[in-house]
């Protein structure tokens, strides 16, 4: 008889008997994926902040150059404003009827006047003054926005038609208007100018009843503000 080379049965039965060499991965914590999650959220904050600082920085830095390098020397005419009031969410209304939503104003900077819809002869030099002031800039009048606030819902003169052209008139109640513009101690809301910057903050207001003097010093401050946001404020919206 031939012999046989298989191998002994044993050997197989021990070698199915093996186990499987596995490798497990274990698994975060609780805690670490907690801290994981606030980790992400922390740094997704930071990174909000450093875009809306980078946004903030040329505003920053023209107020900067106005204010404390002062490009021209002297004094500002106007009152800075601080802090800011950004324009409020309201919906005013134009003349013909259309609702405008008040922050749909921003990218321009605006020259305002407030007045009642009568406009007697502070109201019509405040507009004459308004309307002066933004053709003196010359070719940057194109970035200063002529904006009359009317403070009641009475009809608007037609003597003011042509004045008028070219400005832009909203109706918003007295008492709103109250909540975000205010006078100097012991003057009314008609008796100054304000100014808003493209971000749609206001940030100045020039002295009560100006007179032509006033408006040449008020003059030098736009043309002060302009020429310092010149790189971030572009003429149009």
């Amino acid at each position: 008889m031939s012999g046989s080379n298989s191998s002994p049965p044993t050997a197989v039965h021990a070698a199915a008997d093996e186990p499987l060499g596995l490798t497990v991965h274990s698994m975060p914590s609780p805690r670490q994926a907690l801290d994981g999650v606030e980790r992400r959220t922390v740094l997704g904050r930071w990174k909000m902040i450093i875009v809306g600082l980078c946004c903030a920085a040329p505003v920053i830095a023209s107020y900067f150059t106005y204010y404390v390098v002062r490009p021209e020397g002297g004094h500002a005419y106007g009152e800075l404003i601080d802090p800011q009031r950004p324009l409020p969410e309201l919906v005013a209304t134009a003349p013909d009827g259309t609702q405008v939503h008040l922050p749909t104003l921003k990218g321009q900077w605006l020259l305002i006047v407030v007045a009642d819809a009568a406009c007697d002869a502070l109201c019509e030099q405040q507009l004459y003054l308004e309307r002066q002031l933004r053709e003196s800039l010359g070719r940057e009048k194109e970035r200063l926005d002529r904006v009359w606030l009317v403070s009641d819902s009475a009809p608007l003169p037609e003597r003011l038609a042509n004045g008028l052209h070219g400005a832009t008139v909203l109706r918003v109640p007295a008492a709103e208007l109250a909540r975000w513009l205010t006078p100097a101690p012991g003057h009314a809301l008609s008796e100054h100018l304000y100014v808003v910057d493209p971000m749609g903050n206001w940030m100045m207001r020039f002295p009560a009843r100006m007179d032509a003097a006033g408006a040449g010093r008020a003059k030098r401050d736009l043309d002060r503000l302009l020429r310092a946001s010149a790189s971030w404020d572009e003429p149009g919206r």
